[in-house]
């Protein structure tokens, strides 16, 4: 789909239609964060924040106490680890790999950081490149995954430029300023962790560890400051908050609303990354509410959150919300180490809009959902729709009561339904239309942002094309329920339609229906 010029005809954010602001999703935080004894400079200089009152000195904190052993550092990383460290070089794990391990979290990825230059690391491992023009950082191919390594020379060579003035701890030694110096970079405390695997020792400098049991998101400089100099880090708050399950700090939530339609400088392909981190790795759900809740939805998915206006968005709504309940559903299969291929949550976002627009009757939709998964067999769909004897969630309006359709009738709109998805996918990747999509709003913030390329959209519409009227064709579907991941996130299409189905029908016939939605 072609992406043009981004124009938006208002700044203000939707917040009239808002409801009061809430902490929408519950706090993960370890049941006990070890107090163990920490070395101080003798004068720490922690970093300035707005409305502190008083500042946590920087410590170093024992690995073993905080729960952290060499057994999860992923196996690709760990030789890279050793390789650096053989060769004379001091290496550290930095970043969310370190917070998340300290929350006993999964690790979307490991980085790390040496004190060797990024042509020492290319020199020393094969199949390794240097990308990034701002932040380069050299990729390591190893075992077929990427291990990022970054450099304390690179990084003292890109100063930011709000950094001038913020004095650097006294009293410490050169190894602790570069450490120090690469922290301040950071772009939220939590995520200015680091940790020597080999000296068993975590670094902390900016008061990640107390933002951690406190559960907050807070960036490391004046919010204000951070987000103007990379407006990404606006949507990185949302998704760690909801993956985490944090709350994010007063200062810090009020420049996320303040700056948020700065997002639209960001490049598509930018944009595409940091949603597909949000809606493709298990936290979905709270991403859509945090997007919804910080003004950003209507920027970036407006087709969504105008259907949250349209059916009044309620935080703690009995699963009458559909398309959260999708999402529900999709995060119970996935994790930051089992993503989806995007062209799921992409082909959810429209099926979801296609109901919406034109409720169906459950057994259609189930229907769907199996010639989906079977390769397009609409006969065999049709057969098991109709020998389902259990009650749908009736709580959805997007679901019409069962009116008796006949089997002709209802492979009707089952073609129907799955043209009517296709142009969907149509309209949420033409501009125009999604300008359109929050007109009735007119406090909205107006986007014709489309940021799913043509690629993408390409690959969505192929989950559905199954679905025709084709006799002559061979269905191909998968067998069993056991999911493959690394097919999933290839997006290979009959684990993609696979894991589409379940998650469709599991929310039309959830579980212990009675007890959830009573």
């Amino acid at each position: 789909m072609a992406i043009a010029t981004l124009k938006f005809a208002s700044k203000s954010n939707l917040y009239i239609l808002r409801p009061t602001p809430f902490q929408c999703i519950r706090k993960v935080v370890p049941k006990s964060l070890a107090l163990v004894d920490a070395d101080e400079c003798s004068t720490p200089s922690p970093v300035p924040r707005a409305g502190d009152k008083k500042l946590p000195a920087w410590k170093k904190l024992s690995s073993k106490e905080l729960g952290l052993r060499s057994s999860m550092i992923a196996g690709p990383t760990k030789k890279v680890l050793n390789v650096l460290k053989k060769k004379g070089h001091d290496v550290y794990l930095v970043g969310g790999c370190v917070r998340d391990l300290i929350l006993k979290q999964i690790p979307k990825d490991f980085d790390i950081i040496t004190s060797a230059d990024l042509k020492e690391v290319l020199r020393t491992f094969p199949w390794c490149e240097i990308v990034g023009k701002r932040f380069p950082i050299c990729h390591v191919h190893m075992d077929g995954t990427i291990v990022e390594v970054s450099s304390f020379n690179t990084a003292s060579r890109k100063s930011q430029h709000f950094h001038h003035d913020i004095e650097a701890p006294s009293g410490c030694d050169k190894e602790d300023y570069l450490r120090w110096r690469d922290c301040l970079r950071r772009d939220f405390t939590i995520n200015g962790l680091m940790f020597d695997p080999y000296a068993r020792i975590v670094y902390d400098y900016m008061g990640g560890m107390e933002d951690i049991k406190k559960a907050k998101v807070r960036t490391v400089v004046p919010a204000a400051s951070s987000f103007q100099e990379d407006c990404a880090r606006i949507l990185r708050a949302i998704r760690i908050a909801a993956r985490l399950g944090f709350s994010i700090s007063s200062e810090t939530a009020h420049s996320v609303k303040n700056l948020s339609s700065s997002v639209l400088r960001l490049d598509k392909g930018r944009l595409l990354m940091e949603m597909n981190y949000m809606l493709a790795y298990g936290s979905g759900e709270a991403s859509l509410r945090l997007l919804w809740k910080f003004g950003l939805l209507d920027i970036l998915l407006p087709f969504q959150a105008a259907y949250f206006v349209r059916h009044g968005f309620r935080r703690r709504d009995k699963r009458t919300n559909m398309l959260l309940s999708f999402f529900s559903n999709l995060d119970k299969l996935l994790a930051p180490n089992r993503p989806c291929n995007s062209s799921l949550w992409v082909g959810i976002l429209a099926f979801h809009k296609t109901l919406s627009d034109h409720p169906r009757e459950a057994s259609v939709v189930a229907a769907f959902s199996l010639a989906v998964h079977n390769g397009g067999n609409l006969l065999e769909a049709i057969d098991i729709a109709r020998r389902i004897n259990k009650q749908h969630n009736a709580n959805f309006p997007e679901l019409l009561d069962p009116s008796g359709l006949d089997a002709e009738d209802l492979e009707e709109e089952i073609l129907d339904l799955a043209d009517s998805v296709k142009g969907t996918l149509s309209q949420m990747t033409t501009r125009y239309l999604v300008s359109q999509a929050m007109a009735d709003y007119p406090q909205a913030p107006h986007s014709d942002l489309v940021f799913i390329p043509l690629g993408m959209y390409l690959k969505a519409l192929s989950i559905f094309d199954c679905v025709k009227v084709n006799s002559g064709k061979k269905f191909l579907s998968k067998q069993g329920r056991k999911i493959d991941y690394e097919s999933l996130v290839q997006g290979e299409l009959r684990e993609i339609r696979h894991v589409f189905a379940r998650v469709v029908f599991d929310t039309i016939y959830p579980l212990h229906l009675d007890r959830e939605y009573s």
